[in-house]
C-alpha cells in the first residue's frame, strides 16, 4: 500500500536522481537470483545523501505513527534497513532493534539484536521489497521470540503479485513509500525513460524470472 500518491513519486525521484534505482531496459542487470532484469535498486545509498536520508526518516516515521500510533519497538532487517531503522527509530525516539537473515553460529547465537521483551508492539523497516521472503522471514523470527508484530514500512516494492501474496498470506500489513508504477509514471513525466522503454519495463515486471530482453 502507497499512503501518498505525491510522496510516491516524490520518492521515486529522489531515488533515481541519486542513481540508488538505475534504469537499463536496453542493457540489463543479473540480479544473484540470476534473473535479467532491466532495474537494479540499492537504497543504502541514500545514507550517503543527509537531505534524502532525512527525507525518507520523516516520511516513515510518519506513516508509522498514522498507522500502527507508537509502537514500543522499531526492528530493522540487516544488512539493508539497519541504518535506516536507527534513524527511524531515534526520530520517534524509540528503541531499536535488528533481525539477522539467520542466527549466528558463535557467541549467543542471536538472530534478533538488542532488547526484546515478549508482547512488546514492534513496527519493522524494511529499504527494499522483492518476493518479500526475508523481509517475513524477519517477521517470523520476531514473532518466534515473543513480539506482536504491528506491520512493515518499505522505501520502495517492485509490486511483484507474489509477494503480494506473500504479505497476506502472512497477514502482515505493508506500507512503502514508492512502488514500481509510481517510479515508471515519475520516470516517463521526468524523460528518464521514452515509451518503447516503458513497456520493455512493464513487461519485464509481469514475468521477471522468464523475461528476456527483447
Amino acid at each position: 500500500m502507497i499512503m501518498n500518491k505525491d510522496t510516491a513519486k516524490k520518492t521515486a525521484e529522489l531515488l533515481l536522481q541519486i542513481k540508488a534505482i538505475k534504469l537499463q531496459p536496453n542493457n540489463p542487470f543479473t540480479w544473484a537470483s540470476g534473473w535479467k532484469s532491466p532495474i537494479y535498486c540499492d537504497n543504502r545509498i541514500t545514507l550517503s545523501f543527509p537531505k534524502i536520508r532525512n527525507y525518507l526518516r520523516e516520511n516513515i516515521a510518519d506513516i508509522i505513527e498514522k498507522e500502527y500510533g507508537k509502537p514500543d519497538i522499531i526492528a530493522g532487517v540487516a544488512t539493508g534497513a539497519i541504518a535506516l531503522g536507527v534513524l527511524v527509530a531515534q526520530h520517534l525516539n524509540l528503541p531499536f532493534i535488528y533481525v539477522r537473515p539467520e542466527p549466528k553460529s558463535h557467541g549467543r547465537k542471536n538472530q534478533i539484536e538488542g532488547l526484546l521483551e515478549k508482547n512488546k508492539n514492534v513496527v519493522v523497516i524494511e529499504d527494499l521489497i522483492s518476493t518479500g521472503k526475508s523481509s517475513l522471514n524477519a517477521v517470523k523470527a520476531l514473532k518466534e521470540e515473543g513480539a506482536d508484530v504491528k506491520g512493515m514500512v518499505a522505501i520502495f516494492s517492485y509490486g511483484f503479485k507474489n509477494a503480494q501474496e506473500n504479505f497476506e498470506n502472512a497477514n502482515i500489513k505493508l506500507t512503502t513509500l514508492s512502488d514500481y508504477d509510481h517510479l515508471l509514471e515519475q520516470s516517463l513525466d521526468s524523460n528518464y525513460i521514452s515509451e518503447k522503454e516503458l513497456t520493455i519495463l512493464q513487461n519485464w515486471r509481469e514475468n521477471p524470472d522468464k523475461w528476456k530482453q527483447l
